[in-house]
Parts: C-alpha cells; structure tokens; sequence
C-alpha cells in the first residue's frame, strides 16, 4: 500500500491509497509532487478559510478559498449530484456541509420538490466522497436540510418540508437515518447558511477554516486532474505532417519518409501464468440486440404484449399488426397469466410487417446448377382456439405489397382450447424478383416489401396468439440469427456475459430481471418493457443465453441484480426515483433464493431437483456445467446496494462455494467513488467475493497514458473482469488502436485480469441507444467495426502464459506502440501480438525467439506466430 504524501487524521485530511487505486493514485501524486510548489499558500501550519457551495442545482457542490487579497477563488466541483434519472434530474438543492469532530465531512441537500427524500453524503477529505444515500421519509417535497453533531457522535438532521419541520436522526457514519413521528420544533437560525460572493455573484453556502496544507493538497489535485484531461485529449499523429511535430516537440529525430526501426526482446525464460479466459464478450438487450437482432424471430409483437410503458410512442398490443384494430384485442381466457392478449379474427386477414420488414432469403445453392438454389424454409407457429364454431381455416403466408403470395400453406384450427399449431413456408427461385424488395419503412409504410399474413376462411371468429416466424436455418439450429451469431463466433469468446448491463437491474423495482420468467416454454415467459425504451419478450431467455455459450464453447456468466434497481431510474408511485430502497428486506430471502436456483438450474440433477427438471424438460438433461456468477451491475454502491449485495454474495459462496462470484465497483474508473467505495467493499469480504467487475468508457488518449493501469493492482485481492469498456471518439481507427494497446497491456496483467469483454456488442441501425459498438447489422447484412477486427485478434491469438519482452524505442513513440506475446499450452503455439498507432511502417527486429525482422504497417496491427 501507497500512502499520499500528506496524510492527515482527525481535523486532517484522510487519504490513504488502497493497493487496487495504487497506479492512479501513483501517476496523481507524481502531478500533484509537481505542481505542489506553485499551490503553496502561506506556511504549512497556517489556517486557510474555504468556502462550500451549490453555483447552480446542476452544477453539484463546490469549493472556494479565500485569497490574502480578500477575494473568494472557486477551485472546483467537490461533488453531484446521482439521484435520480439523468436530464431533469441528478440536481442538488441548498446543501448543507458540516465537519465532524473527527475532521471528517458530511452533506446533505434536497433533491426535488416531489420526491420523499433527501441527499447524503460522506467524506474524509473533501475529494472522495463515499457514494450517495437517498433517506426516505414520510413526506414529499423536502425544501431545505440542516445536519448538526451531538456530543455522542451521531446527527441531528432538520428537515423542511411542504407540511412543516421534520427531525431525523443520523448516525455518526451517515449510513442509518430514523425520522422522529412529531414535527420538529426548530428555528429558522438552524437552516441559516453563510455567504460569499465569488465571481461577482452571492452564493449561501457553508465555510470553514482548514490548514494550509489541506488547501494547497486540494488545489493540487484538481490541478492534476485538470492537467491529466489535457493529456488525455492529446489527439494521436495521423498523419506524417503530425508525426513531425510530435517528435521535434519531443525531441526526436527520425528519417524523413522511411520506415521507424524498434527492437523487441523477448525473454522466455521471464514469463507468468495469464488467464485462460481474458477475451470474452458481453450481451445486453440495447440497441435493438436481441428481439429483431440476435434472436431469429422474424415478426414483431408476435405476441400481441406490446403496451404504452415499452415506448415513449405509446406502442399498444397492436403495433406492427396491420388489419388488427383495438377492439380485436382480448385478455379473457388468454394463452397464459404472462402472456393474456391475443387477437380475435373475424373474415379480416391481418399482416405483421416485422422488424423494420421481412428480409426473407433463398437457400443454398444447388452444386453445379448455376442459378438454382434449394427451396428456403420457415418455420410458423401460432396459438389458436376456436372461439363460436369447432374449427376454423386459416391461410399463412408471404404475401408482396400487393397482397399476393410469395408462398402459403393452411391450418386448421379446432376445438375451444388452446393448442400450438405449426407448419412451414417454403420459398423457391420462383420468386426471386420479390426477394430483392425494399425493405419497410420505420414509419410502417409498406413499400416493396414481404409481409407475414394471416388470412382466415369464413366469418367464424377464432383466437389467435404466439405467432412466430423464423428460419430454419439458424445458428446450430437453436434459433439465433446465422449471421450474427457466425460473427460473434468468429471471435472466439472464452465466455459470455448476459443479459445485461442496465436492462437487468431494470427500471426501478418492477423491473429487475428475473431469470427465472425466461425460461420455460414461450407461452409462459414474462415480456417486459425495456430500460433502453423498448419491449423484451423474453424469447431469448437463460435457456437459449446458455445454450448459445456451449455452442460457441464459451463459458456462460449469467449476471443478476444485487438487491437494487438502476440508480438512474425513473420514480415510482411513491415518488422514490433511483435505486428506490432496494427491495425490501422481508422479500430479500426469496430473491437470494432465486439467485440459488439458479445454480440448481443449471447444474443440478433432474432426478432430485425440480429446477434441473426444468432444464431437461427444455432439451438439455446434462448440466450446463455453470462455472461464475456475476452478482451486480455497475451499481451506485450505496448503504441500500451493500447490503443486499453482501446477502447475496454470502449465500451463494456458503452454499456453492465451487462457484466464483463476480461483483461489482460501479460504472467508472478511479477516481470515482463508486470504484473506491467497491473495491474496499470487495477487499474488505474477499472470502465471498472472488472478481469484481469494472467499467470504463474513455477517449483513446486516456488508454494511452494509463498503460500501467493494472500494473500495481494487489495480486492477493479479488480478481479484475473488465466487462465493460471501449473507446470513445470519432475516429473508429483510433478508438481500436487504442483498445489493441489496452490490451496488450491486459495480457501482461492477465494474472489479476481474469476476463474482459466489449461492450456494447450488438447494434441495429436506426435503433442506437450507444456509441460505439463492435457489430453494427440490419435485416440483410452484418459489418464489422475497427474494434470488431482488433477484438478478433486477439481472441483467435490468445494464450495462457505472458512471455516478458522489452521494446526498443523512445518514451514518447512507444507509447503508440503495444506489444504483447503470449503461448497458448494446448497448441504448443506463441503468438506476438503488435499494434502500431504511429502514421508510420513499423520495422520491428525480434530476438530471443528465434531472429526475424517483422514490419507493421502504420496505424495497424498484426500478429505473427513464432
């Protein structure tokens, strides 16, 4: 462990760097050594006067000084906001800040005017606060907060609301809160705040004296930041012209127009196990990835489940259905309690125009018949029952705009009760002109296009729900779209993270994912409306995530929720946004027991265990062989997630403790709080928690100039799965160089590193919640991203021993530079790996490993087997 250079205690400043932050907090304290001389104010022992205040409800909380002319010098944002939804929300109200008897901070604000709930927060040093808590009370609207310390150490909180005064009593920790029944009989001198005019304009807020040295660590450190934001935003040499005014800036002198010469050596007598599992992927329902994308299911809202929550557009258990009007829509005697509306047909056909049209293909080619292809099959199925006769005819089919079928086949319905009908589509050459249509507008015109039709025979009424339709020919025929699914294959996964990412802990409490309403047959599988803004229906459910992992020989890495909802999500009728309190304890044993069942689904015997019969029944009697389980999401690591997170994670390492538990340290890298705050969490219970699972989203330069990220993380903690990342940026050639270098970087650190994985994976056009993403599709066609190509390299070339090598070349050019070599033990097989950022050839002399020389083009990357 690295402490910070200055260390204070009591009415000092606390901050001490873990092992897991060592290399940030190492690369901030050399800035911070830096430029310490020029944020010297007064003498060390000298008291400084801050001042700490809101310059606006979006703006978060913010500290200013007062200089020896008697002016206030704001210095930065301490702290914002994360209450609630992001745009109208994520707004801090008339904090208040109080300093403890021990030196240490709290704060407080109101987040709304219609939510019964108030902000706190925690701190030891004014820079890293502990991750936020929502207190909830009995009263909406809290207008104004005030917090004082008893002499036991604990806090008395007052509360303004719409209805009067309130009292709450905190503990000295800020982590428990109980709200007095009376109302509080409080002055107003309790809520009065300080003042102070900085920038010309007067704020209330709070001040305080400190030492000098606290102040002049404080500045520092946001100048550090400030100076690291630069750095980061440095743009990479693209061209020569660049390339010449980086090096004269650097001093370096190069050959005009000719390739840079470099050295590698490789020591292969230095090297250390790497995980056998580090390049992995991660699946998430965004961005239109599984209904209409993975999923091989060709018609939208076959089940008639669409409503008014899964779209800001109103979709209602009609939309994509032409011919099917409202009051065709019923719930009484429904298929299933999941599934209750289905559609009542008359004389009237009806037409589902699919997602964004019905891309139907022809077969194979017939071998040596130019021109000639087998037939294309697909295959429909549908619920139905008579509703006022015995049977009824139905007509399916593939009809052109025009209503004509492209082909047909018949069904008949019979009897009062449901039943699952089925048959087959068969498309031959005949119709050929018709396969190459347009596609369907987004708007739902129809132009030339296919279009799935159900047209019924006589007046009789009939009910009608489940309707799908899909090829025959999937992925290893277990219903994933071929293409895509070839694709994702063809990066050689060594696992699978799913199904999310935000949608699996949900918008709000009634959203949380529940893996066991996905499983199943169809009919009984819950839909749900979408945190992305859409409909889920739940077709791709865990038997088909964990089918799909052994087809691909992945290992699977099912993801649930931690006890809590997303902390960006919307509020509930109560009013409660974000994390909403978690689910209540007294239902919290039967959520751990779901998170256990799982485990016996997958794994258990159909013999003995009802959920391994499950399993069998759908099609798989042999366990799914279940490995890891992540536990969280990128969660905002409140008082409200730890402890549930904690339940969880315990009671699945005492009852499976074979199975390796994945937690997780919030959405960002250090220094967020989440990330402290979780890795302390995670060193602090590593007998529960095996790997924690980070995230980060950052511009190219950030991965350039953090090339030693994991070198100082603490071997003997929980491991790192890096389940999130890319680089963001305009330029798709820089974003993958820059992640090819991470990676290399990765692999030399693949012992604390056990696994990573690209997100987001899947994106249909038109359809983008994010920004970038590795495979970019539509109904007809798949392209690969520059990110894509690098993730292929490296997952076709990994291996599980890291052989040591030293590159040859100057500082400031091997920074562009990445180099990494690993051995694969099973094939015998080494592979060298070299990403190239300059805009330059790269002439690479390699030794130690055999002599040979190997150019890289520039702004490329290769792999070479030695």
């Amino acid at each position: 462990m690295i402490k910070l250079k200055y260390v204070f205690t009591s009415a000092l400043l606390v901050a001490a760097a873990s092992a897991s932050q060592a290399v940030s907090r190492q690369q901030m304290q050399k800035q911070i050594d830096k430029d310490a001389p020029a944020y010297t104010i007064q003498g060390k022992d000298s008291i400084c006067q801050i001042f700490i205040y809101s310059p606006a409800p979006n703006q978060g909380l913010h500290l200013a000084y007062f200089t020896d002319d008697e002016r206030w010098v704001d210095v930065g944002q301490l702290c914002a906001s994360d209450y609630g939804p992001w745009g109208a929300e994520k707004n801090m109200y008339n904090p208040f800040v109080v300093k403890a008897n021990d030196g240490t901070w709290r704060a407080l604000w109101s987040v709304n005017q219609h939510a019964p709930q108030f902000a706190v927060a925690y701190s030891e040093d004014l820079i890293t606060w502990r991750p936020q808590d929502y207190p909830i009370i009995r009263e909406k609207g809290v207008k104004d907060v005030a917090a004082y310390q008893m002499d036991d150490g604990n806090f008395d909180i007052y509360l303004k609301t719409s209805k009067g005064k309130r009292y709450v009593q905190a503990s000295n920790d800020f982590r428990t809160f109980k709200e007095d029944t009376l109302e509080a009989s409080a002055d107003e001198i309790l809520w009065q705040r300080d003042t102070a005019t900085i920038g010309g304009k007067l704020f209330h807020g709070c001040d305080f004296e400190v030492p000098a040295v606290h102040l002049n660590y404080i500045r520092s450190w946001f100048h550090a930041l400030s100076e690291e934001a630069k750095l980061n935003a440095q743009p990479m040499p693209k061209t020569d012209a660049d390339l010449a005014a980086y090096t004269k800036d650097n001093h370096i002198d190069l050959p005009k127009d000719s390739e840079i010469p470099a050295n590698l050596s490789i020591n292969p007598q230095k090297s250390h196990r790497i995980s056998n599992k580090l390049m992995g992927i991660f699946f998430e329902d965004i961005s239109r990835a599984a209904d209409g994308g993975l999923s091989a299911e060709m018609l939208q809202n076959g089940d008639f489940e669409y409503n008014k929550e899964d779209h800001r557009h109103q979709w209602n258990a009609t939309t994509a259905w032409v011919g099917v009007e409202k009051e065709g829509i019923a719930t009484e005697n429904g298929v299933s309690q999941n599934n209750a509306h289905y559609a009542v047909l008359g004389a009237t056909p009806i037409y589902n125009i699919g997602w964004d049209g019905i891309a139907i293909r022809r077969g194979a080619a017939v071998e040596g018949k130019e021109g000639k292809h087998q037939p294309a099959i697909y295959e429909v199925s549908l619920h139905a029952r008579c509703i006022d006769a015995k049977k009824k005819d139905l007509t399916l089919a593939l009809v052109n705009q025009e209503g004509l079928p492209v082909c047909q086949t018949k069904i008949k319905v019979q009897g009062a009760d449901w039943k699952e009908y089925k048959a087959q589509l068969i498309v031959t050459d005949k119709y050929e002109g018709e396969l190459a249509s347009e596609a369907t507008t987004k708007e739902g015109k129809l132009g030339k296009n296919i279009r799935f039709a159900i047209l019924p025979k006589g007046e009789q009424k009939v009910a009608v729900d489940l309707v799908s339709l899909k090829p025959q020919d999937t992925y290893k025929g277990h219903g994933l779209r071929k293409d895509l699914a070839e694709a994702i294959a063809d990066l050689k996964p060594r696992f699978v993270r799913f199904p999310g990412g935000c949608m699996l802990h949900g918008q709000g409490l009634k959203n949380i994912y529940h893996w066991k309403e996905s499983v199943g047959p169809q009919k009984d599988r819950k839909p749900a409306y979408n945190i992305w803004g859409y409909h889920q229906t739940s077709q791709l459910g865990f038997y088909e995530y964990f089918q799909w992992c052994e087809d691909m020989g992945a290992e699977p890495l099912p993801v649930l929720a931690a006890g809590v909802p997303c902390q960006n999500s919307v509020a509930d009728e109560r009013g409660v946004a974000g994390q909403q309190g978690g689910i209540p304890m007294s239902e919290m044993p039967q959520y751990i027991q779901d998170v256990l069942d799982l485990v016996e689904w997958a794994n258990g015997d159909p013999a003995t265990s009802k959920w391994a019969k499950m399993r069998a029944d759908a099609g798989h009697p042999a366990p799914f062989n279940l490995k890891m389980i992540g536990i969280g999401n990128e969660d905002l690591i409140s008082t409200d997630f730890e402890q549930r997170y904690l339940m969880i994670c315990k009671a699945v390492k005492q009852k499976y403790p074979q199975i390796e538990v994945v937690g997780t340290v919030g959405p960002f890298h250090f220094p967020s709080s989440d990330y402290i705050e979780g890795w302390k969490i995670a060193r602090e219970n590593k007998r529960w928690i095996d790997a924690v699972d980070e995230h980060y989203y950052e511009q190219p330069g950030w991965f350039l100039n953090h090339q030693d990220y994991y070198d100082h993380y603490d071997r003997k903690a929980p491991k790192v799965y890096l389940g999130e990342y890319a680089s963001r940026g305009a330029n798709a050639v820089d974003n993958a160089l820059a992640e090819g270098i991470h990676l290399c970087n990765v692999e030399r650190n693949g012992d604390v590193v056990e696994m990573t994985s690209y997100a987001p994976l899947l994106c249909k056009d038109g359809y983008s919640n994010w920004q970038p993403d590795m495979i970019y599709f539509d109904n007809n066609n798949v392209r690969a991203s520059e990110s894509y190509k690098m993730q292929k390299m490296f997952g076709q070339h990994a291996g599980d021993l890291y052989i040591s090598s030293v590159l040859s070349l100057p500082d400031a050019l091997k920074k562009y530079v990445g180099t990494s070599v690993v051995k694969d033990s099973k094939s015998g097989k080494t592979w060298l790996k070299v990403v190239n950022a300059l805009p330059r050839t790269l002439k690479l002399s390699v030794s130690g490993l055999g002599n040979k020389q190997v150019t890289i083009a520039g702004r490329s990357a290769q792999v070479f087997e030695l």
